[in-house]
């Protein structure tokens, strides 16, 4: 009876866990069934039950597409597209729902404060400023970097992915992009947006500064099979055990 009663309730405890309410605990409450309820009130369906291809997953995914690849970290394997796939609705209930309500949760951090000291905004929300803010005082401890980490290509911009209808990340101010004249991206190197595109791989980023990001939430874009390798972007649930 007692092995019973241990196994129900470590049954209750793992029903109430998941990496969307570790992640994001000040805005997620649970996943009950199969609907993802916010403290907000707002809720969102789970598992749509749908088979989806490629592109179907990047244009119309669920709550639980978004973790539909492993992200690498630190690990030498083929690259996915772990966290290129986003739900819009659940970003929008988290960081805010349009430019304004975004913008009115905006900070100012000022990045690598020794070797660049230029001043960006990033979201104050669920801690993506405070992690920011680390990554930044790690990365001032190393001039070898400099070049890679001055003149900033951006953070928040509420706009669509260039040919697409999808927003950007940048949207919501989680997002540093780091000096694009020494990054890769997958559209410049092939000429094309065809998701389908065989593509290569290019880097420049050393992978110490993909570590120290990492490290405090961020994934990085030179991860993916569709690399972009300025992006880094605060997704905490990606890192939870």
């Amino acid at each position: 009876m007692l092995q019973f009663l241990l196994f129900i309730t470590c049954y209750i405890n793992l029903g109430a866990w998941s990496p969307w309410t570790t992640a994001y605990p000040d805005h997620v409450k649970e996943i009950k069934g199969n609907t993802l309820l916010f403290k907000s009130g707002k809720s969102l369906i789970y598992n749509d039950k749908k088979e989806k291809t490629t592109q179907e997953l990047l244009d119309s995914p669920d709550i639980e597409d978004q973790l539909h690849y492993t992200y690498n970290q630190g690990v030498a394997k083929k690259n996915t597209d772990a966290g290129r796939i986003r739900n819009d609705d659940f970003f929008k209930e988290i960081y805010g729902k349009s430019a304004a309500d975004v913008q009115a949760n905006l900070t100012t951090v000022t990045w690598c404060p020794t070797l660049v000291n230029q001043k960006i905004q990033f979201s104050k929300v669920n801690g993506a400023s405070n992690a920011l803010i680390k990554v930044s005082n790690e990365l001032d401890q190393h001039p070898e970097w400099k070049k890679y980490l001055s003149n900033i290509g951006g953070t928040f911009n509420w706009r669509v992915i260039s040919g697409t209808t999808r927003l950007s990340a940048h949207s919501f101010g989680i997002t540093i992009d780091i000096n694009v004249a020494y990054s890769n991206y997958w559209q410049w190197d092939c000429g094309c947006k065809n998701e389908d595109a065989v593509l290569g791989y290019k880097n420049k980023i050393p992978m110490g500064i993909v570590a120290i990001f990492e490290k405090h939430g961020f994934i990085w874009g030179g991860r993916w099979k569709h690399y972009d390798t300025m992006h880094f972007e605060y997704r905490p649930e990606f890192f939870v055990p």
